[in-house]
């Protein structure tokens, strides 16, 4: 028997699973996350009878098993049952998604790890569930003849009804004696009706709406942002044309060559970076008593997504070109925005940079994002009067804001790494040969 559970856990750790023995049944977790809970007959179905060339003996043959609830991440115990894609009686094929759950982070599918019919779903839709508990439980079953279940047949248009037999023709009718004129009635005077409506004026419905993990979180971390932080924000501006002359100059050359658009927040994560490691601590945290300062620069990128904000990571950006930062930008917001992106693509990050300029946003002070240190935030772009050499000149600036933990930085500090970030960005020239 332990022979027998060595050789699975070995086997199912080269294909990204773990496993173990639970009496005489075995748990494993697929490369989805999905843990499942069942004998050796079920292994087999899922891996074959042998795995490495190694034998396993059945310690016991069921024909049902459990499925718990999968890891969610590092540090997250708890999601919530979004919604039941399979139903009780359902057959599921291997990798069948069976349900939906969302974390306050990240909304993922639920696959099975094996195949089977749905006896009994452990947790209603719209109801929390810690990691481990027991999600659903199947049964060993054949798949339903033809794959899949075939659909119902679609009503046959009913036959037209023969016509009902027509009627006798009445006989004519006699001829009607003029009546005396009835004398009128008086009239009763007649209620005021109701004012009409005013035109143009909607109803007053009201609905409530269950606030989501995700949402929750949100809320849960712009407190924690407010309450456990010295924040303070400090802005400047930039002058846009260099950048912008440069990306008309190249865009087209640019994207031929990497496959991406060239666009303006590759110079800003350049910029950042490279700003980031003359001041270190404003890439550092406070862990209790100690600052931790970091060598690596990891930027979170706020983007939007069908459930809320999120901040996917560019990792080791100080080592990342132009191409290789917008590369990684529009891997990591496509997956955003179709909600595919997972918990490990968010996890950590050093700095944030968020882009309201993108929803027309002139000025703002963005809040920071915990435990980081601070946060940038850039604008719309704007055709605006300025002085150049004593005159004055039409140039597209930006105001842009670094909200910051007065905690661990200072001022100084702030003002000269925000300086130093417009500087860069108003010669990418020198960013480019980092200069």
């Amino acid at each position: 028997m332990l022979r027998a559970s060595r050789a699975v856990r070995g086997v199912l750790g080269r294909g990204r699973c773990a496993s173990g023995l639970v009496g005489n049944r075995i748990s494993f977790a697929g490369k989805n996350g999905s843990r499942m809970v069942g004998g050796p007959a079920q292994l087999e179905q899922v891996f074959g009878s042998k795995f490495g060339g190694i034998q396993v003996r059945a310690f016991s043959t069921e024909d049902d098993w459990v499925m718990d609830v999968p890891p969610l991440g590092d540090s997250i115990t708890k999601g919530e049952v979004v919604e039941w894609v399979k139903n009780v009686g359902d057959y599921c094929h291997m990798d069948d998604e069976i349900c939906t759950m969302e974390t306050d982070k990240v909304t993922f599918p639920v696959r099975t790890p094996t195949a089977g019919e749905i006896v009994e779903i452990y947790v209603p839709e719209d109801t929390e569930v810690r990691v481990g508990e027991p999600l659903v439980k199947f049964k060993k079953a054949d798949p339903p003849a033809g794959g899949a279940a075939p659909a119902a047949p679609a009503e046959t248009p009913a036959a037209p009804a023969a016509p009902a037999p027509a009627a006798p023709a009445a006989a004519p009718a006699a001829p009607a004696t003029p009546a005396a004129p009835a004398t009128p009635a008086a009239t009763p005077a007649a209620t005021p009706a109701a004012p009409a409506a005013v035109p143009g004026w909607g109803g007053r419905g009201e609905k409530r709406v269950k606030l989501t993990p995700m949402r929750k979180k949100i809320a849960e971390r712009l407190l924690e942002s407010q309450s456990s932080a010295a924040l303070l924000t400090t802005f400047n501006e930039l002058d846009m044309t260099n950048l912008m002359n440069m990306r008309k100059t190249y865009k087209d050359q640019f994207e031929k060559i990497h496959g991406v658009k060239l666009g303006f927040m590759s110079a800003f994560c350049a910029a950042s970076a490279a700003a980031l490691q003359e001041i270190p601590v404003v890439n550092a945290l406070i862990d209790g008593k100690e600052i931790v300062y970091r060598e690596y620069v990891d930027i979170s990128i706020a983007v939007s997504s069908p459930r809320g904000l999120v901040v996917p990571v560019l990792r080791n950006v100080e080592n990342m070109g132009f191409a290789d930062i917008e590369k990684t930008i529009a891997y990591l917001g496509a997956r955003a925005r179709n909600d595919e992106i997972t918990m490990e693509e968010m996890a950590g990050g050093t700095f944030t940079i968020t882009n309201g300029g993108v929803f027309g946003s002139l000025f703002s002070t963005p809040m920071l994002n915990m435990p980081q240190s601070a946060i940038l935030g850039m604008h719309g772009v704007k055709q605006r009067p300025v002085a150049i050499d004593g005159k004055v000149e039409i140039r597209p600036m930006m105001y842009i804001a670094l909200t910051y933990d007065h905690r661990i930085v200072d001022g100084r500090e702030s003002v000269t790494f925000l300086k130093s970030i417009k500087e860069k960005v108003e010669d990418p020239e020198r960013l480019l040969l980092k200069l």
